[in-house]
């Protein structure tokens, strides 16, 4: 059983991680935020995730859930999915997520029952993080599992890209 534990101190629900701890984890976040551009040109909520086991890529995703309507079809959960199928096992250990915005309940449940020991996300999510903002779901310790939670990994473009997303989606009347 993993020890959860958050990294980083929250100041006015943003996050301050130690610079030593976020550069090894910013060619990964690159990768999710690609990714993430992708959703925002696909007319998609942009948060993009990457599983790294070993120092290689097992899976990956994109929002997805107005192309699939589904609304289950978060960058996470497809990333998960992905990672599961390429090693066998719904067991992530030893995997690292990386996603541009802090996981929602949903996700959060899926990290904590896949077992992923590290999760690494750029920006907070005010509405909807659980986290660290609202809930602290992969660090309850009523849970069997925990992950380490590592926030603020290129935060200022990965919020950037939310608020060019969601300020456009009004111009247009829409979100």
């Amino acid at each position: 059983m993993g020890t959860g534990r958050y990294v980083g101190s929250e100041q006015t629900r943003m996050i301050d991680t130690p610079t030593n701890l976020l550069q090894p984890h910013e060619p990964w976040m690159l990768r999710a935020y690609d990714l993430a551009r992708r959703a925002f040109e696909e007319n998609e909520v942009p948060v993009g995730a990457v599983i790294v086991h070993q120092e290689r890529v097992i899976g990956e995703g994109y929002n997805q859930r107005e192309s699939l309507n589904d609304p289950t079809a978060h960058a996470e959960m497809i990333a998960i999915t992905q990672a599961a199928e390429t090693l066998g096992s719904w067991r992530l250990i030893d995997c690292v997520l990386y996603v541009t915005l802090e996981p929602c309940p949903m996700c959060a449940g899926a990290i904590v029952q896949a077992r992923l020991p590290t999760v690494v996300y750029g920006t907070v999510d005010p509405k909807a993080g659980a986290c660290h903002t609202l809930f602290q779901l992969t660090d309850d310790p009523r849970l069997n599992h925990r992950a380490t939670v590592i926030g603020g990994v290129m935060r200022e473009e990965c919020k950037r890209l939310l608020q060019e997303f969601f300020q456009q989606q009004r111009a247009l009347g829409k979100k």
